[in-house]
Parts: C-alpha cells; sequence; structure tokens
C-alpha cells in the first residue's frame, strides 16, 4: 500500500469494529478481575545496556488494523513497550501505532522491524526504515529489528552495520537487534553477539523449550529435551548487556484448549508468562494483544512473581496435550532430514499460525515465501522424516497437512 496509508475515518471504523470483539476468560478470573482494580503493569524492566524501561509485558501487533481504541487501552493500564513490524497487516499495524500513540511518544518504547536480507543495500534498508517513521509518525525508532532471522549470511551482510551507524548518526533509530525463532536461531545468536551486532534480541522462547521443564515433567525417564544451548545463549546475551526479550511465550497460543482446566483466577497465558519472567533469562516479554479483556488478563502476570503450583500444572497438561503437533523453535534437528529440501521446521511454524492461532491469512503469506513449502511431501515415497524429531512429531503428515491446508 502506499506510504500515505488509509485516512483516520478508516481507521475509527476499523477500530470501532475490533472494539467489539472481547477474548474469552474463564468465570473464576473474570470474577476476580470483576472484584479487583483494574490489572496494570506492576514491573518494569532495564532492556539491557540500553538504558531503556520497559514494562515486563509489551504489546504485541502482529494483527493490529485500525483499533485506536485497544492501543489506548493498553496505554491506559500501564504497558510501555510496543512492538510492531512493517510488513504486519501490510504496513497497517505501523499506521495504527502511529495514530493511536500521537502525543504520548515519549512514554512508550516503539520497536518495529525489517527483513534485511544477506544482499540488502544500505539504501534500500534506509528506504525501509523512512516508510517505517512515516507511517508510525515518528522521527526516531527505540530498536530496529533485523526481522525473523535464520540465516547466518544475512548477518555477515556488511551493508547492515553500515546502515545502523548512519541511521543513529541521523537521528532515526537508538538501538539495533535481530529477532528469530527459526530452526539456526542459536547459530544466529551466538555470531550475533560473537560480532557485538546487537543491542536487543527478540526471541522465540516459551516453557516448552528449556531442558528443566521437560526433566521436571521426565525425570523417571532417560531423556533430555533437546535445547539445551537456549538457555545458554540468552544468558551470555544478559552478560554482555544485550537486552532480551522473549516472544512466541504461549507455545502455540491454544488458549481456548486449556479453559476448562483453569480455576482460582488464573489461566494458562498468566502461567506460561509468569514461568518465562521469572527464569531470569529475559528483560521481558512481548504478546500480540487483540482485545481489551486479552490485555487485562495478561497483565495479571506482570510482576515477575514465578508460576504456583496450580500453574505449573496447567503447563504440564497443555505440553500433554499439544506437544504432538509443536515444533520446538530453534531445534533444527530435522533441517536435514528431507532429500528434496523442505524447510520444515518453516513448514510447521506457518502450521501454527493457520491452526493454533487461527489466521490462515497470514499463515498463507509466509507461507507463500517459503517457495514450493511442503508441496513435495504430498506424493512423497521415502518418507526420509518420519523418524527425523526428537520430540516424536508425524512430520510427514504434519508438513502434508499444513501444505494441503494452507496452500489450498
Amino acid at each position: 500500500m502506499s506510504d500515505s496509508g488509509i485516512d483516520r475515518r478508516e481507521f475509527l471504523r476499523r477500530g470501532a469494529l475490533a472494539g467489539a470483539s472481547v477474548g474469552l476468560l474463564p468465570l473464576a478470573a473474570s470474577s476476580a478481575l470483576g472484584a479487583l482494580p483494574p490489572p496494570r503493569v506492576k514491573a518494569e524492566r532495564t532492556l539491557g545496556r540500553t538504558g531503556l524501561r520497559v514494562s515486563d509485558i509489551g504489546f504485541g501487533s502482529y494483527n493490529l488494523d485500525g483499533n485506536l481504541l485497544l492501543v489506548r487501552h493498553a496505554l491506559e493500564r500501564g504497558i510501555s513497550y510496543f512492538d510492531t513490524a512493517e510488513g504486519y497487516q501490510d504496513g497497517r499495524s505501523e499506521e495504527t501505532l502511529g495514530i493511536a500513540l500521537r502525543g504520548h511518544r515519549e512514554r512508550v518504547t516503539l520497536a518495529t522491524k525489517v527483513a534485511a536480507e544477506a544482499q540488502a543495500s544500505r539504501t534500500a534498508l534506509m528506504e525501509s526504515l523512512d516508510a517505517s517513521l512515516r507511517r508510525l509518525r515518528t522521527d526516531r525508532i527505540d530498536v530496529y529489528f533485523n526481522h525473523a532471522v535464520n540465516d547466518v549470511a544475512r548477518l555477515q551482510n556488511p551493508e547492515w552495520p553500515e546502515f545502523v551507524s548512519r541511521a543513529r548518526q541521523a537521528g532515526k533509530l537508538r538501538f539495533s537487534g535481530m529477532s528469530g525463532h527459526g530452526g539456526k536461531l542459536i547459530e544466529c545468536l551466538d555470531y550475533a553477539l560473537d560480532h557485538a551486532l546487537v543491542d536487543v534480541v527478540l526471541v522465540g522462547y516459551n516453557f516448552g523449550q528449556d531442558p528443566a521443564f521437560y526433566q521436571r515433567l521426565t525425570k523417571s525417564l532417560d531423556f533430555v529435551a533437546v535445547q539445551p544451548d537456549l538457555p545458554r545463549v540468552l544468558a551470555k546475551a544478559r552478560a554482555q548487556g544485550v537486552g532480551v526479550i522473549a516472544m512466541k511465550t504461549l507455545r502455540g497460543a491454544k488458549l481456548n484448549d486449556m479453559r476448562p482446566f483453569e480455576g482460582g483466577g488464573a489461566t494458562f497465558a498468566q502461567a506460561a508468562f509468569r514461568w518465562v519472567l521469572a527464569g531470569g533469562n529475559v528483560d521481558a516479554l512481548v504478546v500480540t494483544m487483540s482485545d481489551r479483556r486479552q490485555v487485562d488478563e495478561y497483565l495479571g502476570a506482570s510482576g515477575w512473581q514465578p508460576p504456583s503450583h496450580a500453574e505449573e500444572h496447567l503447563l504440564e497438561r497443555y505440553q500433554a496435550r499439544n506437544g504432538a503437533t509443536q515444533c520446538r523453535y530453534g531445534c533444527g534437528d530435522c533441517l536435514s532430514a528431507c532429500p528434496v529440501g523442505v524447510p520444515i521446521s518453516d513448514v510447521l511454524r506457518t502450521r501454527m499460525y493457520a491452526e493454533d492461532y487461527v489466521d490462515l491469512a497470514f499463515a498463507r503469506s509466509q507461507y507463500a515465501a517459503l517457495g514450493a513449502g511442503a508441496s513435495a511431501c504430498a506424493s512423497c515415497a521415502h518418507r526420509a522424516c518420519t523418524a527425523a524429531c526428537p520430540h516424536g512429531l508425524d512430520i510427514p503428515e504434519l508438513t502434508t497437512r499444513a501444505h494441503r491446508t494452507i496452500a489450498g
């Protein structure tokens, strides 16, 4: 779409429609919220060496499209970190934040992203940054991420640090970083940290990725979860003063599956957030917020208290119910399993968007970027990937289903 974007009247129309939707809370949580003061951010954290103070729970906006009232509700509740990207809703997410945050810019930390490929030029990157600045109606970005990095070659591009240096000199951005949750996450994070390329990292991190979580579940078995390096590399980042923000904290976000098991005001989302925040590996987390009730539910986890026993049981139950379909971000053990090069983990990520997030449009946009995707799986005879997942996922069934569902 053009940089001028849609007009204010259209934004208000969309905001009114989006504001009419409400999230689902269990009765106990609804009653608790009604009896207590409105939930608010209870803790702010310093984002590594940047010195930026951010709410421990940040506002994710990948599906934000015109809902000004939602953004302002988050502001009223004390949220000060807002995360977007140039590609979210074809730029309309940035535009929405730009309008909603007008007059409040000094109160917030604003982050956006660009997919800086291995051959991207500093000129093209500056043009992308300028377009984001226009849509966001601001003169600077606080944190500018190289988006969804899963290839070290993208970090080796000398144009990126040169662009960052020039943009900083011009006052257009303050800090830079990388985001990622793909199969080569650890390799990319290590490279970025070892070469001092980042001030902040945004990474997929949740209770389903830490070996300690599985060791508690499987203490009577000879089994250790793959992904021992993720806590290591996050600790490395924090030791270097690099800010760490977690995303994908809900492990697929199948919230409604857990509603029957919630009670006493505790929700699965709150348990998942408390696990991430209290673990010592991150400064804050960011999560997509789709309506005001969801904002209020999520802020119930603000404050860095560890999950209770009841909440830990919710996490364990979620893993038992959904572990057979959800790929572990950054594992990568299946990457070389397919002789025709199907990007298995990326395909399974799009399955998550389509089935768990129930966002087929976004899933299709991400799947289209994979080229042939999993088209070869539909007629595959050798099934070489069958035993490639150390967590027991049925890769042929899941990739074939993803292709048929998403490719249409």
